[in-house]
């Protein structure tokens, strides 16, 4: 199996930053993406940036704000959140696109639990 721990969650002023943290571990062959998504409540989960071997995307919201970025070495995936507003307040999650080691040629969707972000106005 594979599990992603998240980190970096918190309490912040609107204009300040926060980075979060997702390390993946366990039975893992490859990893073939890794994105954080967001559900503000009352909302949908929606996707706020993701990266792949072919680079990154973001969600129109945060662009030019938000920063995901990798460590393929120790399985890690980061958002640097800068400029945060009110808006951005919710519960982030870490996907990951896993090829397990039992299963190498298929990939499997794996969730972490969640880190709560919160931005005071």
């Amino acid at each position: 199996q594979v599990q992603l721990v998240e980190s970096g969650g918190g309490l912040v002023q609107a204009g300040g930053s926060l980075r979060l943290s997702c390390a993946a571990s366990g039975s893992i062959f490859r990893i073939n993406s890794m994105a954080w998504y967001r559900q503000a409540v009352g909302k949908q989960r929606e996707l706020v940036a993701a990266i792949t071997s072919g680079g990154t995307n973001y969600a129109d919201s945060v662009k030019g704000r938000f920063t995901i970025s990798r460590d393929n070495v120790q399985n890690t995936v980061y958002l640097q959140m800068d400029s945060l507003k009110p808006e951005d307040t919710a519960v982030y999650y870490c996907n990951a696109g896993v090829a397990t080691m039992r299963i190498k040629y298929q990939t499997f969707d794996y969730w972490g639990q969640g880190t709560q972000v919160t931005v005071s106005s």
